[in-house]
C-alpha cells in the first residue's frame, strides 16, 4: 500500500504543484492513495469549500487542516458536511467537523487523524496526547493502518507524539514548519516517523510569503500584508509504503519533486 503525503499547500502554486504530481503518482502507480495538508490552500490562511473540491478533483484522497482551519468562516459547514476533511482531534468539543476519518482503499480501510500541538501554538487545543490515546482505545481496532498528521511548532512535541503512538499507528508525519526534515525513519515497532513534511508551494520564498514583506516586518513591527510569493514552486512530502495486513510501515522516502524554477 503506497502513500504520499503531502506537507502544506500554500496558495495557488501549491495546489497546482499538489495536483500535477498526486496525478502522475496514481497514473504511473507510484501512490495509492494521496492525503495532503491544506491548511494554507486559500492564499494562506485556511482553505473554502470551492478549494478543497478543487484539490479533490486533483488527486487528494483526504485533507488534513491545522491552526488556519477556521480562517475561512465560509468552510466551517463543508466541515460537517465532507468526511474527507480532518481538522485537528484534539480541539475542544462542539467544534465543526471530525478529527479522524476512514477511507476505503483497495488495501482495506486507513484511518487518518491529525493532532495539533500546543507549544508555542496560537491555537486553543486539548490535550493531543490524551486525545490520540482515548481514540484509539475507542476506534484503533477498527483499522490496521493509521496515518496521523501531528501538526505543531515544537520539534519535541512532535517526537515525543512519535515516541508515544510508536508501535501504535502506521505513520506520524508533522506538519506547520513549512520546513522539511531530514529524519524519516521506520521504528523496530513499525511506524513511520518524519518531523515535518515540509511545503508544497512557493519556495523561494519565507515559508511561502513574499520575502519583502517578512523582512519589513521582522525590522519594523509593523503590520505587513503578506502576499503568496511566485517563484521555484515544489512539492514536499513523504512516500509511504505500508503491510495492509499488519499496518506497519515498510518504507518512507522524502519527496521533493520541482514544478518551476525560475531560470538563472
Amino acid at each position: 500500500m503506497k502513500i504520499l503525503m503531502v506537507g502544506d499547500i500554500v496558495g495557488g502554486p501549491g495546489r497546482m504543484a499538489m495536483a500535477r504530481v498526486a496525478t502522475r503518482y496514481k497514473t504511473e502507480g507510484r501512490a495509492d492513495v494521496v492525503v495532503a495538508n491544506a491548511e494554507n490552500s486559500a492564499a494562506g490562511r485556511g482553505i473554502t469549500s470551492t478549494l478543497a473540491e478543487e484539490l479533490f478533483a486533483g488527486g487528494a484522497d483526504a485533507l488534513t487542516m491545522g491552526d488556519h482551519v477556521w480562517d475561512q468562516k465560509e468552510s466551517m459547514a463543508y466541515f460537517d458536511r465532507e468526511p474527507r476533511m480532518v481538522r485537528a482531534l484534539n480541539l475542544p468539543p462542539g467544534c465543526p467537523g471530525k478529527g479522524a476519518t476512514t477511507i476505503q482503499t483497495k488495501a482495506g480501510p486507513l484511518a487518518i487523524l491529525q493532532l495539533m500541538g500546543r507549544t508555542f501554538m496560537n491555537a486553543t487545543a486539548d490535550c493531543p496526547f490524551r486525545a490520540v490515546d482515548e481514540w484509539l482505545k475507542k476506534n484503533g481496532s477498527q483499522s490496521k493502518m493509521i496515518l496521523v498528521d501531528m501538526h505543531a511548532e515544537a520539534t519535541s512535541e512532535k517526537v515525543a507524539m512519535g515516541k508515544f503512538l510508536d508501535g501504535r499507528v502506521s505513520a506520524v508525519l508533522g506538519t506547520h514548519t513549512h520546513i522539511q526534515t531530514a529524519d524519516e525513519a521506520i521504528s523496530d515497532k513499525g511506524t513511520a516517523y518524519m518531523t515535518d513534511l515540509g511545503m508544497t508551494g512557493p519556495c523561494d520564498s519565507v515559508i511561502g510569503r513574499t520575502t519583502d514583506a517578512i523582512v519589513a516586518r521582522f525590522l519594523t513591527g509593523m503590520p505587513t500584508k503578506f502576499e503568496i510569493a511566485s517563484g521555484d514552486v515544489r512539492l514536499h512530502g513523504a512516500l509511504l509504503t505500508l503491510d495492509p495486513a499488519t499496518g506497519k510501515a515498510l518504507k518512507i522516502k522524502r519527496i521533493e519533486e520541482i514544478l518551476f524554477k525560475p531560470a538563472k
